[in-house]
């Protein structure tokens, strides 16, 4: 159970600085639907609680260091190779986007220069990667229940200092803007962005555990915290949408709203999302080409990260943010092919085991 719940935490903790930092993502997806959007969260955490349990479970029953394995094999050559180029691509460009925004929080907070920002993200990014796996599993599942904490201080406030009626917070926040045509296809959305980021480190964490059973809860558990997450921050918004319209960082105004301090606390959880994602980013995208245990690993670790702080300083990361759209295609093609994989799984588990009674059958007679 406990290896489980750190694979769980690890799922969590590298999904939440792409997609929870600022709050404007549950909003646009989510909030902006009014009353539906809390039903597009439960849909959300029922997608992400069984893809992250076929994708855990895959890299277990591969025993894989990298997602490229696993990838050519559920999707095929030529596919294959369309998804592992995308993918490893938006590791890197997900990362970049994580140290940029790590200098800008710096600075909006606590007065830093962004690049002196960016600079120590870089830093503790590359520190964390010269450990090894299981570490970096550990630290990145470790910040997940103080931001689960955190979160659920400002719900529990924005509830109880909710000034307006639910019909009219409803109405409110149909007037925000949406990131799709309707609830359904939001949380689709979300669902299939989030997964496309975060399906290659996914794969690597369920390869270090060798009980696919094991692998396969942790990516269960990871799903309904990240729903459970969805839920709470969109409730916390939702009955505060006069406070949060139009602002950039939702949850950062929320917790400001209750206490400076709170804001504080809730600026180091932004910051430890960031860390999160960028850690487990880049180290998918560095196994993609070296694996962990070689000699080249190390080194490439420090050139991989000095190259995304450069990128960061370049532009790359408005490069990024406009192909942010295209992820979401990929993430439903790749959902469609784990989905058929799963398909595949259990048809095969089911021949096998009708080929064993038969077997046994046999004997008894």
């Amino acid at each position: 159970m406990k290896r489980s719940l750190q694979i769980g935490g690890a799922f969590v903790g590298l999904i939440i600085g792409a997609g929870f930092a600022s709050g404007q993502e549950i909003m646009q997806y989510f909030t902006s639907f009014g009353t539906l959007g809390l039903v597009g969260g439960i849909l959300a955490s029922l997608a992400f609680a069984f893809l992250g349990m076929t994708l855990a479970q895959l890299g277990s029953e591969m025993q894989v260091n990298s997602h490229k394995g696993v990838i050519y094999q559920i999707s095929g050559r030529y596919l294959g190779f369309i998804l592992d180029f995308l993918i490893t691509f938006f590791l890197f460009g997900v990362a970049v986007v994580m140290f940029a925004g790590s200098g800008s929080t710096f600075n909006q907070m606590f007065g830093i220069d962004p690049m002196v920002g960016s600079i120590i993200m870089v830093g503790l990014t590359i520190a964390t990667l010269l450990l090894n796996v299981k570490n970096i599993i550990n630290i990145i599942a470790s910040v997940t229940p103080y931001l689960m904490g955190v979160i659920f201080v400002i719900l529990i406030y924005s509830i109880f200092t909710m000034d307006l009626s639910w019909s009219q917070a409803d109405n409110l926040a149909k007037e925000q803007p949406a990131a799709a045509g309707n609830w359904f296809i939001g949380a689709l959305l979300y669902v299939s962005y989030n997964i496309a980021a975060g399906a290659a480190l996914l794969i690597v964490m369920g390869g270090t555990e060798k009980d696919s059973k094991v692998a396969g809860r942790g990516g269960i558990f990871g799903g309904i915290m990240l729903g459970l997450l969805i839920i709470l921050i969109n409730v916390a918004m939702f009955v505060k949408i006069d406070v949060v319209a139009g602002v950039d960082m939702p949850t950062l105004e929320l917790a400001n709203q209750i206490h400076p301090a709170v804001g504080v606390l809730m600026s180091i959880a932004l910051l430890g999302m960031m860390y999160n994602t960028a850690v487990g980013m880049f180290y998918a995208f560095t196994v993609r080409f070296f694996a962990p245990e070689s000699k080249s690993f190390k080194p490439a670790v420090i050139v991989v990260g000095l190259a995304g702080f450069a990128a960061s300083l370049v532009g790359f990361t408005s490069l990024v943010g406009k192909v942010y759209s295209t992820m979401g295609y990929l993430g439903f093609a790749l959902i469609l092919v784990v989905i058929v994989a799963w398909i595949r799984r259990k048809k095969l588990k089911q021949s096998e085991s009708m080929y064993f009674k038969h077997l046994s059958n046999r004997e008894v007679s």
